[in-house]
């Protein structure tokens, strides 16, 4: 067990920076180093941080260092990313019955009973990201080199920046695996790396602990990562920002003050950007390449239309690769361009939009227009909703642009839509009645997508102002990866899932894989394999 943790007791060969694509981010390469000469310079230390951003890439797959059982699937790769695990798994798509079964049929269902005999190699079907505990500990060491570096060498407002970046990385790390399994063992002290006694305290911390663990990560980057970055896509304070607002929300029922300091962001927020309103229907022109960055965008995953999914080629957006069928034609019937052209079919649609989910939407709502119902297949056929071997509805939020498998768009990380809806949240969570500016920030958001204002029954209480929230953010944020998490705060994941999927969740968050299991029982630990928040059993018993 103790190689999960340790990464860096070994020459690091051939580090690549895998964080970005654009001209002023691009990957570099290194040569041979090692503990004794790397890092010696102010451009090897930064370089040194950078690595903490491959977890946060879309390459295919990506390998952090010694120890990381080599190559691992990014948090934004669609085959084991957050649209895999937070959205093809809550109530916002149908279960993938038509595809190839196993690990992807299981996660569209719920199902996360063979989560327990995932393994440490890389496996699409059944991902397993608890090896990121072990990225999470290379993390915690780079904090330490850097803490430690000298001021002759990093000069002291340039090392807090680069401590405000990896804060910020591992936090979000943290964050992603609390979701994910619930609260997991991490090292999070540089002192404790090569501790034997601490790298077998292996047990799952309390909620609060890692809750804790998180908050202080994301603090810190508060306090030091810059305002702004030179180059696209690497992460800035407007990002902590918005981090903080996600985390305060979701743990904010049990963590005093956390209500508050997530409107304390939204107020530092407020005013930098807005939502964007170009084009006849905004909310599709915005996740075009010609829009990237806008000024609704606070951070992105920055994307380049010449990257081919490779571990140096920098990043690249695959995700319609992976919603569009692998029967879709570029021309339909007439002759005209299809959605599709000029890329043509994908790899297979697997992730879509429930049609019971797709109803959900306000005939009216511009944002169902990211969503195709009928396509027209390469074997001459129109198909639609009736059709019997078609689970879903196609995503067409991110569009074909060109003839490649990789798009070059950018993917949204954190947007001002958002913003709006998580203050409009914890302002009537913090005040327990729907506030003027709560409803104002609501509407702003339906406005946009060409709805009225939300009607009095809708405002008339916290709690039905709640479920009008919580119907917004699905609406609006759908396959950015939040959606179960939402669920999961709002104690309506097994609700939810059970009412558009005909099933219930077997688990709140994924079991761990059984080796982890097995390698604590052999230092005479006890490591619970399954975790479930309170009030999982009263979701659970909600649901019929």
């Amino acid at each position: 067990m103790k190689k999960i943790y340790i990464l860096f007791t070994i020459l690091f060969a051939t580090i690549c920076l895998l964080c970005s694509c654009e001209d002023d981010f691009d990957p570099k390469i290194f040569g041979t180093l090692n503990q004794t000469n790397y890092p010696a310079t102010e451009a090897d230390y930064e370089s040194f941080m950078m690595l903490c951003y491959s977890p946060f890439t879309t390459m295919s797959v990506y390998w952090i260092g010694a120890g990381s059982n080599a190559n691992q699937l990014s948090w934004y790769i669609p085959p084991g990313g957050i649209i895999r695990l937070f959205d093809s798994t809550s109530d916002n798509t149908a279960p993938w019955e038509y595809g190839w079964g196993g690990g992807w049929y299981y996660y569209t269902k719920a199902d996360f009973s063979q989560c327990v005999y995932a393994t440490r190699e890389l496996n699409d079907a059944n991902p397993n990201h608890f090896a990121k505990t072990a990225e999470v500990s290379y993390m915690t060491y780079v904090i330490g080199v850097l803490e430690k570096a000298s001021t002759s060498i990093l000069p002291e407002a340039k090392r807090d920046a680069l401590l405000g970046e990896v804060h910020l990385l591992r936090g979000m790390m943290a964050y992603y695996l609390l979701h994910l399994y619930g609260p997991v063992a991490l090292i999070m002290n540089p002192d404790d790396v090569s501790v034997e006694e601490k790298l077998q305290a292996i047990e799952r911390p309390t909620l609060q602990q890692m809750t804790e663990w998180i908050a202080a990560d994301f603090d810190y980057a508060y306090h030091n990562i810059p305002e702004n970055q030179t180059e696209k896509g690497r992460y800035n304070r407007d990002y902590a920002r918005v981090c903080i607002m996600r985390h305060c929300l979701n743990e904010g029922a049990y963590m005093s003050g956390y209500y508050q300091k997530a409107i304390d962001m939204y107020n530092e927020l407020k005013g930098k950007y807005s939502l964007f309103r170009q084009g006849d229907n905004p909310y599709a022109e915005l996740f075009k390449v010609a829009n990237e960055f806008n000024n609704e965008i606070i951070m992105a995953v920055s994307c380049d239309p010449n990257a081919d999914g490779g571990k140096q080629g920098g990043n690249s957006n695959p995700y319609e690769f992976y919603m569009i069928p692998s029967n879709a034609a570029s021309l339909d019937d007439q002759g005209q361009h299809t959605p599709f052209y000029p890329m043509g079919a994908g790899w297979g649609q697997t992730f879509n939009v429930s049609p019971k989910y797709y109803d959900t939407f306000d005939a009216n709502d511009k944002r169902r227009e990211t969503i195709i119902t009928r396509y027209y297949n390469s074997g001459g056929v129109w198909v639609d909703r009736n059709t019997t071997n078609w689970d879903g509805f196609i995503i067409n939020k991110y569009p074909v642009e060109s003839a490649t498998y990789m798009q070059g768009t950018d993917i949204p990380l954190a947007r001002y839509a958002d913003v709006l809806l998580m203050y409009a949240e914890a302002e009537v969570r913090n005040t327990n009645t729907p506030s003027a500016a709560a409803i104002a920030a609501v509407n702003e958001v339906r406005h946009r997508a060409g709805l009225g204002d939300l009607p009095a029954t809708a405002i008339s209480g916290k709690d039905v102002f709640l479920d009008a929230i919580l119907t917004e953010r699905g609406h609006e944020l759908y396959s950015e990866g939040m959606r179960k998490i939402d669920l999961v705060r709002f104690n309506r994941y097994a609700q939810e899932v059970l009412k558009i999927k005909g099933v219930k969740p077997t688990h709140q968050y994924a079991p761990l894989p059984n080796y982890a299991v097995e390698a604590a029982e052999s230092y005479g630990k006890v490591l619970t394999q399954t975790y479930e928040r309170d009030g999982w059993q009263a979701d659970l018993a909600a649901a019929h």
